[in-house]
């Protein structure tokens, strides 16, 4: 019975509604207020209060003997579920028109600037913990130390996860391409920093830079930037593809020899001085 009582406070009826209401009902004739109140649990000082309110609710009727004594039934079960689909399915329609009118223009997408290494791996995990569909990943080997269970336990549950691992891997999860090309620390001298990229639904980034034991970042819904982030990391998986299909030499050769693929690496560090920039700011 006590289950019954909660549905129906799920409802909408008080607990001392429900409660009457199914004393009502397992009694299976009519009650006074004072039989209701002994077999419900109902205070005697306001069951009266308590099931007027049923009545008025139509979950009750008022019967009135030739002494005026009042007893009460209850509104058939089958009824009152019916009757309370039709008033749901009534608020629902008039939700839908209604609702819609008073929610507020959209704001400036939420951004949250980060600094200190605990700080951006805590904000990173929320990241990956919350994902749900798909989660990308740019990611160095310290910082997937920390990671790897949340990622490990998102895969399980039926997350596709694409990672860009730079260097080998301990653990492959999901979808892992290690990055070779270039070689790492060059790519961390060129960056100015070793670069986190987090990915999660395509619906949120967060972006940390890591550096001679400091760390800054800036986690962001903003929909250009998540996308952009996404089209970064799956830049850095098409690369490694192409270079195990055209074979390692050649492309490590281009990459080096190419000078417009040269001229595209001369800006050192500056991505680092963004990012430093950002942890920085009092926004």
């Amino acid at each position: 019975m006590r289950d019954v009582v909660e549905q129906l406070q799920r409802l909408g009826m008080s607990g001392y509604e429900a409660k009457a209401y199914v004393t009502l009902v397992v009694a299976g004739q009519p009650l006074n207020g004072y039989e209701v109140a002994k077999r419900s649990g109902v205070p005697r000082s306001t069951v009266y209060e308590t099931l007027g309110k049923l009545v008025a609710k139509g979950a009750a009727y008022e019967l009135r003997g030739s002494e005026e004594a009042v007893v009460y039934l209850p509104l058939p079960p089958r009824s009152l579920l019916e009757r309370m689909r039709r008033e749901f399915d009534d608020s629902i329609e008039s939700l839908q028109s209604s609702l819609p009118t008073i929610v507020a223009p959209p704001g400036a997408p939420i951004i949250h600037n980060l600094k200190g290494t605990e700080a951006v791996l805590a904000r990173a995990e929320d990241v990956v913990a919350a994902a749900r569909s798909d989660l990308f990943l740019s990611i160095w080997p310290e910082e997937m130390k920390q990671l790897s269970p949340l990622v490990g336990r998102a895969a399980e549950r039926g997350v596709e996860v694409s990672v860009v691992h730079f260097g080998p891997a301990e653990t492959r999860i999901g979808y892992l391409y290690e990055r070779r090309f270039p070689v790492p620390n060059a790519i961390a001298d060129n960056l100015g920093c070793s670069l986190l990229v987090v990915v999660g639904d395509g619906r949120e980034v967060l972006i940390g830079g890591f550096a001679n034991g400091s760390a800054w970042g800036v986690y962001t819904e903003d929909p250009a930037v998540v996308m952009m982030s996404v089209e970064y990391v799956k830049h850095d998986i098409a690369l490694q593809v192409i270079a195990d299909r055209i074979g390692h030499g050649t492309f490590a050769d281009l990459w080096s020899n190419d000078p417009e693929l040269v001229r595209l690496r001369t800006s050192h560090g500056h991505p680092a001085a963004l990012l430093r920039a950002v942890g920085m700011s009092d926004h």
